[in-house]
């Protein structure tokens, strides 16, 4: 047998010591059986699918607020509570609304869909224009008429996410807005195969309508061009006989309250304590919509619930060992409908806006291949602090050293994610900021995005990330720099 000398034996202490130190003291309060515990409560039925601008969303965030309380996080939202109540403005179109073609009337969201709303009355002509990839709008005169054309999915990019959600919106975009640009006075679009697979879908979007924050796009109704779709049924009475548009478009405009959760810890240094790192999530999913396999409720367990347990679990480690600076937990209510809680609570902030140091958001961080992850705002121009992402990288490969995506962060993705969860108000403002996400998969925004189909290895290993990466933040000597002449580009 080989001797082991004492100054082997200190070497491998040493080794040891300097192992451990890359793992910050809270580590272990990060536990898997609780982030399923807490997924399997927040995503249950009894929510029925968290709708922002609904009481299951109030209730789901009443059930944040205990965990907060249970957890020890001291209130940080308004008049001494955890809440942070907000007003959401949802424009809609009245079902009083009429909508008549040569004399029949259409049954609104059966044989007519209203895709983009306005108050209007109108009778006139249609001018139908036929197939729309081959309309040429440089010869042809639309100005105040109501134009009607068939859709067409030439030229639109389908190898997205949601194709049944983001068909109809690709078809104006490509084809209605160069006629409005022209100025037509209504469009009619005319579904084609794809557009009548993706009625149903296209059909509950539109019936929700618009939703805003006051002082936002949405909040002052559209009062310009009305665009409605129909099924290719319809196709034979607008292109034989043109046909005549009588339509009443009532919008009508109403309030719905929403809720950012809003915790925090102090921090432990007398200087430091009076900045803060920012975790953000949303509790907020797409409540009850079409069924599926027979299931008609939405979930979120991926998205969110999964970067909402997440933050419960960074929260206990926290509050067993507190951090130089403070730590301020945000759960944003209704992120779904535009980023509104984000938007609101940072130019509402609870804390002085100038010293929140840094934005770790999460979106989706519980799905895939366990050894797969990406972090968005880590490229230029989306990445406006190249301090924050060294230590986010440092934290992935002192931890769970996940391959990286790099892809979804490139401005040219399809998807452009970035532009699409609650770090970007906050980016915009100049705050170094980051998404961690497990990335997108056929479950999203379906039924099937349940508490079962959770990866909770990978949940527990993208929570340590984001935790790793907040101890860093929380104890630098300086806060993260912006990058200088950061501006954010599409």
């Amino acid at each position: 047998m080989k001797k082991i000398t004492l100054g082997a034996i200190a070497l491998l202490l040493n080794v040891g010591l300097r192992a451990q130190s890359t793992n910050p003291p809270g580590l272990d309060l990060i536990k898997t059986s609780e982030l399923k515990k807490d997924l399997y409560d927040f995503a249950d039925p009894h929510f029925k699918g968290r709708s922002a601008g609904t009481i299951d969303e109030l209730k789901a965030s009443m059930w944040l607020v205990e965990k907060y309380r249970s957890i020890g996080l001291l209130p940080a939202g308004d008049d001494g509570t955890y809440l942070q109540f907000f007003t959401m403005w949802r424009n809609q179109i009245s079902d009083n609304s009429s909508i008549q073609i040569d004399n029949k009337n259409l049954a609104l969201w059966k044989d007519v869909s209203v895709a983009q709303m306005a108050n209007k009355q109108i009778n006139a002509p249609i001018v139908y224009l036929g197939d729309a990839s081959k309309i040429d709008t440089n010869n042809v005169d639309v100005k105040n008429k109501v134009v009607a054309f068939e859709a067409s999915s030439v030229g639109i990019n389908l190898n997205v996410s949601l194709p049944t959600w983001r068909y109809s919106r690709s078809v104006l975009a490509k084809y209605g807005m160069p006629l409005i640009r022209k100025g037509a006075s209504a469009i009619i679009i005319i579904a084609d195969n794809l557009g009548e697979k993706a009625w149903d879908d296209a059909n509950e979007n539109f019936k929700r309508g618009t939703y805003d924050i006051e002082g936002g796009p949405n909040t002052q109704v559209n009062t310009t061009i009305p665009v409605m779709w129909v099924h290719q049924t319809a196709k034979s009475i607008i292109a034989n006989t043109q046909g005549n548009l009588v339509a009443n478009l009532i919008v009508e405009k109403y309030p719905y309250p929403s809720v950012n959760i809003v915790g925090k810890i102090n921090g432990t240094d007398p200087k430091l304590k009076s900045e803060y790192l920012l975790y953000s999530g949303h509790q907020d999913a797409h409540g009850i919509r079409n069924a599926i396999n027979n299931d008609s409720t939405f979930y979120g367990a991926d998205d969110n619930g999964s970067v909402d347990v997440a933050m419960l679990a960074n929260a206990r480690a926290f509050i067993k060992h507190p951090a130089k600076r403070s730590i301020i937990f945000v759960i944003q209510g209704a992120e779904e409908r535009g980023l509104l809680g984000s938007r609101y609570y940072s130019s509402h902030p609870t804390v002085p806006i100038k010293n929140i140091v840094a934005v770790l958001n999460g979106d989706m961080i519980g799905r895939n291949n366990i050894d797969s992850a990406a972090v968005l705002g880590t490229q230029a121009p989306h990445r406006n602090s190249m301090d924050l992402v060294k230590m986010v990288m440092d934290a992935n490969n002192e931890g769970p050293k996940f391959k990286l995506d790099t892809t979804y962060d490139k401005v040219t993705h399809v998807e452009g994610w970035y532009f699409r969860s609650d770090h970007l108000p906050y980016a915009r403002l100049g705050i170094p900021a980051i998404m961690y996400t497990s990335l997108l998969h056929e479950d999203y925004h379906t039924p099937l995005d349940n508490a079962q189909n959770i990866n909770y290895p990978k949940l527990k290993k993208m929570a340590d990330w984001m935790y790793r990466t907040g101890y860093k933040v929380a104890n630098a000597p300086a806060r993260p720099a912006t990058d200088k002449d950061f501006k954010l580009e599409r």
